[in-house]
């Protein structure tokens, strides 16, 4: 074999040695930032929406059922709609149906959409934090009356007003029941956007709310659990 040949070898030999390393550290930078904060907000809000059929499993519905007995009390009690609720459970991964409009005649699910939760002002918040401070960004677990209708900033939206300790400066907070385009029309695999306290629907599950909300007579409950 001549020289050439020889050198040719080993050149090509540390090319593929390099290409080898390099492609290593290309799949294990790529696999590290899939985990990041920036990846998981990017997939959020430009990623591509990979639809699921969920059915809510038995303990969801019986928190669910829990819920619904308790606010049959509360709207006999304070003057609201007698008929129907808005439950949100919070517990549940944001990529999920987990905004529930009751039937509380009925006991049952009349329709289920997605809702984002708070970020507290992170850039992209990992779990879930509650708070009812003024400026913090979160969402505020609690019961709420839905107020009267305005166009805002995110447009057709609802002031809320909180009845409990856990989210009575929730009208000061400007925290309100409004849509984004962010936030998918169906279950998706992914989490989904995050908002800066409000409960944020798709566009076509607000109007499913708007029909309820502006044709009831009397206030409407809200409620946010865990």
């Amino acid at each position: 074999m001549s020289r050439y040949h020889t050198t040719c070898s080993n050149h090509c030999y540390m090319k593929i040695v390099r290409l080898m390393l390099l492609s290593g550290i290309a799949v294990t930078a790529l696999a590290w930032f899939s985990h990041t904060k920036v990846w998981k907000k990017t997939l959020a809000l430009h990623g591509p929406k990979r639809e699921i059929s969920k059915v809510p499993s038995s303990n969801t519905l019986e928190k669910l059922g829990q819920k619904a007995d308790a606010a049959k009390l509360f709207v006999q009690q304070k003057d609201f709609n007698t008929s129907v609720c808005f439950l949100i459970d919070m517990s549940l991964p944001s990529g999920q149906n987990r905004f529930f409009i009751y039937d509380l005649t009925k006991d049952s699910v009349l329709a289920a959409g997605l809702v984002a939760h708070g970020n507290c002002f992170e850039y992209w918040l990992e779990g879930r934090k509650y708070s009812n401070v003024v400026g913090s960004g979160c969402t505020s677990l609690g019961r709420y009356r839905v107020g009267a209708s305005y166009t805002g900033k995110f447009g057709y939206s609802y002031k809320l007003h909180g009845l409990d300790t856990t989210n009575n400066n929730a009208f000061e907070r400007t925290v309100v029941l409004h849509s984004h385009s962010c936030v998918p029309g169906s279950a998706v695999k992914d989490e989904i956007c995050q908002s800066n306290g409000c409960p944020t629907v798709a566009p076509n599950f607000l109007g499913r709310l708007k029909t309820i909300i502006n044709g009831s007579k009397k206030p409407v409950l809200l409620w946010i659990y865990e």
